[in-house]
């Protein structure tokens, strides 16, 4: 396993009474991708300038590579790089945006063309060279301001919810590209964001903060399919959350009562008659036509209800039902169309044992 890069040990910063963030135990391991990921709000930039030793903690310590740092913060920051969502270009052209954190740390000039060239290539942007920095769009300055930082071969680099006013697009494009970055160089990467889509891409361990606390940390894997508390699981996009009561135990696989209909799911350590919160992303809920003889899936759950409203958002579709509880289902178009679902239709939601997650009420 790789040591911690950065470390933070309780850690807490304050404005004024109020405590804007508290965090006892953070580790930024060496050669990760980690993402911190929660709502506006959350603490999210102040952690990030924290580890960035932009500002101090009120309280705790920061460690670089299981070290203090103490007093050395203009030494460290020299081996980091920090990309904000405002580029903060200067008005001189792109090359000269691109070689501004080389020529502040006095590398030869010879340096500076062979880094600047290489890096304005990767990030697509060495036929803007020459233009002034005041003439590019939202995400060419944003291209700008990476290739920037990547150019200073930071042993750290860490992002601002660098994306967030870019259009899809070109958001995209730019994910793509940095996706690459990071896996080429290699570098300790911490990544802020309040976008799902952007943790599942690029982190390869997920931090949920909420109300300036670490609720969750793990694999995006782990923290999307298993969140640890209702909050954290509405937020990464558990549409699903409602209670139920655990009934029986045998094998692991448990059977629960959620509002007068059996639930099967994996839920060991459990005992019967706990109170539970069943929480199933509505990606995992497969329709059928109440009116077919049989199902279509080996899945355990089989609930019958009515079609209550239908949404199409993009390419998908978001489907409400009565099974009981609500129950809500992420289809596509073309399913819909096959099926020729409408409001007040009967349906079969079926879904694996494996898709549902149990969470003891009160965790």
């Amino acid at each position: 396993m790789s040591q911690p890069k950065l470390s933070l040990r309780d850690v807490r910063v304050r404005r004024g009474k109020a405590e804007i963030v508290k965090v006892p135990h953070l580790d930024v391991l060496a050669g990760e991708v980690l993402v911190i990921i929660g709502p506006n709000g959350a603490g999210k930039t102040i952690l990030l300038e924290t580890l960035a030793l932009l500002q101090r903690p009120s309280q705790g310590r920061v460690l670089f590579e299981e070290q203090p740092v103490d007093r050395r913060e203009l030494a460290l920051r020299r081996r980091m790089a920090v990309v904000f969502q405002d580029p903060l270009l200067l008005r001189r052209s792109v090359a000269d945006n691109v070689a501004m954190g080389l020529r502040l740390r006095g590398a030869p000039s010879s340096v500076r063309r062979e880094k600047v060239t290489h890096w304005m290539d990767r990030f697509g942007i060495a036929h803007l060279a020459k233009r002034s920095a005041v003439t590019l769009s939202g995400g060419e300055a944003q291209r700008t301001n990476l290739a920037r930082a990547f150019a200073l071969d930071p042993e750290v680099l860490l992002l601002d919810e660098p994306f967030s006013a870019l259009d899809q697009p070109t958001r995209e494009g730019l994910l793509n590209d940095l996706s690459d970055a990071l896996r080429d160089t290699g570098v300790t990467t911490v990544f802020v964001t309040h976008d799902r889509t952007e943790a599942l891409r690029l982190g390869d361990r997920v931090a949920v903060m909420m109300g300036g606390s670490i609720r969750q940390v793990g694999t995006a894997a782990e923290v999307f399919a298993a969140p640890v508390d209702e909050e954290v699981a509405a937020f990464v996009g558990v549409e699903n959350i409602v209670r139920g009561r655990l009934q029986s135990l045998a094998d692991g696989l448990a059977t629960i009562d959620v509002g007068g209909v059996a639930v099967q799911a994996m839920a060991p350590g459990l005992d019967s008659g706990t109170e539970v919160l069943v929480c199933l992303r509505p990606e995992d809920v497969v329709l059928e036509p109440a009116r077919l003889d049989s199902h279509t899936t080996s899945a355990r759950n089989h609930l019958r209800g009515t079609v209550r409203h239908i949404t199409t958002i993009g390419g998908q579709v978001r489907v409400v039902l009565d099974c009981g509880p609500t129950l809500v289902a992420l289809i596509t178009k073309q399913s819909l169309e096959e099926m020729g679902l409408a409001v007040g239709d009967e349906v079969v939601a079926s879904f694996k044992a494996t898709a549902v997650h149990v969470i003891p009420r009160g965790t």
